[in-house]
């Protein structure tokens, strides 16, 4: 690995095949979180779903629980006991009825202590070419609020898998909530990653002037469902800066980011001072 900069902060993000199974899952995130810890690393990302994959449509509903319940206490320990920060992408959060979950992505400081949470705006409901049909708004209640937190390692941009086709939410991110890093924890599809995953995050890091990390499910998580995966440490100029060499592996991804470079390439190119309101575009003739 190279040199780091004096301004540089480390980061790691976590590729994983979740699966029916709490307790198997949660000892992956587990040893994952040592290994970023004893690299170095100031936060740890992890994908959507990163604790339970069902094995049919809504069986997430049945594991489904509240943010200060049992299952997220166990990450909020792990947090703590590596004294690490970590994104914890896509939680099964218990929703306001019965039949109900949040989507719900976590950020839990290096005291265990859960700073934000940011419960998912866009839901899956595709028919996927060549692929099934997904109905993501059947169990999951959609979020309404857009969420930057503060962080070590720079002002984190909320957003979970579906998200990064809404480049609108981006823009809020950035231009409005003051992010530099973006994370977008997803479960991508085999057909929609290989068509589209990579372009379009690194579109989000150009557009955004962002960093942007995407921690990835990956491979067969049961009879129907298989996540594409390629997990992607991208910066500012949308240069990719880390990536798992392989994409159907578990692991980590390291990379270091300097925020410094997020300053430089938006006062070379200040698309903030330049861009147009929203009145205007309102206003102009088509």
């Amino acid at each position: 690995m190279a040199v780091a900069s004096p301004n540089s902060l480390r980061v790691a993000a976590a590729q994983m095949t979740s699966v029916s199974d709490l307790a198997a899952n949660f000892a992956t995130c587990s040893r994952l979180v040592k290994e970023a810890a004893s690299a170095g690393a100031k936060l740890l990302c992890f994908p959507e779903a990163f604790s339970y994959v069902g094995t049919k449509d809504g069986d997430s509903v049945s594991v489904a629980q509240p943010l200060d319940g049992p299952i997220m206490n166990q990450y909020c320990s792990l947090a703590r006991e590596s004294s690490i920060w970590l994104s914890l992408g896509g939680f099964q959060e218990k929703g306001s009825d019965p039949t109900h979950l949040c989507n719900t992505h976590v950020i839990v400081d290096e005291t265990g202590k859960i700073r934000s949470s940011y419960r998912k705006i866009h839901l899956f409901d595709v028919d996927v070419p060549g692929g099934r049909v997904y109905k993501e708004s059947k169990f999951t209640e959609p979020g309404k609020d857009i969420v930057a937190v503060d962080s070590p390692i720079g002002r984190l941009g909320l957003s979970v898998c579906y998200d990064l086709r809404f480049p609108e939410m981006y823009q809020l991110l950035r231009f409005q909530h003051e992010a530099q890093v973006l994370l977008v924890p997803s479960a991508f599809t085999k057909v929609t990653g290989a068509a589209h995953w990579e372009i379009l995050l690194r579109a989000r890091a150009i557009e955004t002037q962002c960093y942007v990390i995407a921690a990835a499910q990956t491979g067969k998580h049961g009879d129907k469902r298989e996540s594409y995966g390629d997990t992607l440490i991208i910066d500012p100029w949308g240069t990719i800066v880390g990536r798992l060499p392989d994409r159907l592996s578990t692991g980590i991804v390291v990379a270091d980011i300097d925020l410094s470079l997020v300053d430089s390439v938006r006062e070379k190119m200040p698309i903030d001072k330049q861009r147009m309101p929203i009145d205007f575009w309102k206003a102009a003739s088509l």
